[in-house]
């Protein structure tokens, strides 16, 4: 099921690790949204994708469109909490950016990030369309999702929900964290476009709060 990811030529290192996160730079959205951006927080990113992509339990699945049943463009894997505690993530690393951004977001969240969500995008044909995580409490409060991504890098694009406004545009893979904040859920879409040029795989792995979807 490994799909093959292009190695990145600053990423040289089979040593899986995280940097600090006094990097983080924050961009104003507006509306109340912001993204923090830190490129190449985990070292050893290519390695820890292979081990993601031969490891992770990862399901297809399909929804209704139309009024028929399409393929699901990536595959999926989740992992939430049972009594109270979050699940075990596939890689150690994970469990310490769990605990890392939790830590680091704490005073301004209020809360940690719980549960992690996977998404395996294995070419261009691969990718989610337009959306805010708007189910359950992130449809009428402001919160944080934090994705880190591995593998080869690929356009994450965010744009206003009433699309008045410009677009926002970042590749990401690598190892590459971007934290949505405030209310970007609410008042921002984003989306991972399908290309058809000659893209790698790449896993994304989506850091959310209690009873955020």
């Amino acid at each position: 099921m490994a799909a093959h990811a292009q190695g990145s030529l600053f990423d040289q290192t089979d040593e899986i690790r995280l940097g600090p996160l006094t990097g983080v730079r924050r961009t104003v959205l507006g509306d109340g949204a912001w993204i923090d951006l830190l490129p190449g927080w985990l070292g050893g990113a290519d390695a820890l994708h292979e081990e993601l992509a031969s490891g992770v339990p990862w399901r297809a699945e399909r929804r209704r469109m139309y009024e028929r049943e399409v393929a699901v463009p990536r595959l999926l894997a989740y992992y939430g909490e049972r009594d109270g505690t979050p699940d075990t993530l596939p890689h150690p690393v994970l469990d310490e950016a769990r605990d890392a951004l939790s830590a680091h977001y704490t005073e301004e969240l209020g809360e940690p990030f719980v549960t992690a969500g996977l998404c395996y995008y294995r070419d261009g044909r691969d990718g989610v369309a337009w959306h805010g995580d708007r189910t359950g409490r992130g449809s009428s409060e402001d919160t944080m999702v934090a994705i880190l991504s591995v593998g080869a890098p690929r356009d994450l694009v965010l744009r206003p929900r009433h699309r008045h406004g410009s677009v926002v545009r970042r590749p990401f893979g690598h190892g590459d964290l971007i934290v949505m904040g405030g209310s970007c859920q609410r008042t921002w879409e984003h989306a991972v476009p399908k290309t058809a040029r000659a893209v790698g795989a790449r896993i994304s792995v989506q850091f959310r709060p209690r009873g955020v979807r």
